[in-house]
């Protein structure tokens, strides 16, 4: 019996469903013109979180200025959090370059994950009104804001994930072999 028959098994009446994303999450999408800007997109995406978490650990008072001052006591101090958030970017940049195409799409949720779980961060400095990266004035750190989800969208398009999600929540249209006017078999 293989590992996947289990697991689609123990997903009870959707198996051909959970077969279908366990499918397309080994996929990067469709051979379109678009692949190659996708492909670029998806490089360009792997040197700039290696680049910010080189800066994690070369310049770490920057970044704390998004540790958000609220975060839960049992949480490590903030600078362990900018040193651990640092090395998790170098990780995630290091598996975009160096892991095999067929494993992009779920890198790529993981980095909208990422980006997701650190969006606090963002607003904190952005309500604090603290000073870094440049951002200077409440109107900068709000426009910063705006470009959260625009890293979150990158992650999800240079990957294929958005195209994978998108294909398996399509209902799946029933195939009628042989019947008159495409109406299903029995009906």
């Amino acid at each position: 019996m293989s590992p996947a028959r289990p697991v689609a098994g123990a997903l009870g009446r959707s198996t051909a469903r959970a077969a279908t994303y366990l499918e397309v999450m080994t996929t990067s999408g469709p051979d379109l013109p678009a692949a190659r800007s996708r492909a670029i997109a998806w490089h360009a995406l792997g040197v700039f979180l290696i680049v910010a978490g080189m800066g994690h650990l070369v310049a770490p008072d920057e970044f704390l200025a998004q540790v958000p001052p609220w975060l839960p006591g049992w949480l490590p101090n903030p600078s362990t959090i900018v040193l651990l958030s640092g090395l998790v970017e170098l990780a995630l940049g290091a598996s975009v370059l160096l892991l095999r195409r067929r494993r992009r799409v779920l890198v790529g949720w993981i980095i909208a994950g990422f980006f997701l779980v650190i969006f606090p961060g963002n607003i904190s400095q952005a309500v604090t009104g603290t000073d870094a990266f440049g951002l200077e004035s409440a109107t900068a750190r709000v426009v910063r804001l705006a470009f959260q989800p625009l890293l979150i969208a990158w992650a999800l398009w240079a990957s294929g994930a958005w195209y994978a999600w998108r294909r398996v929540s399509k209902p799946q249209q029933p195939t009628s072999r042989g019947s008159a006017a495409g109406t299903p078999p029995g009906g």
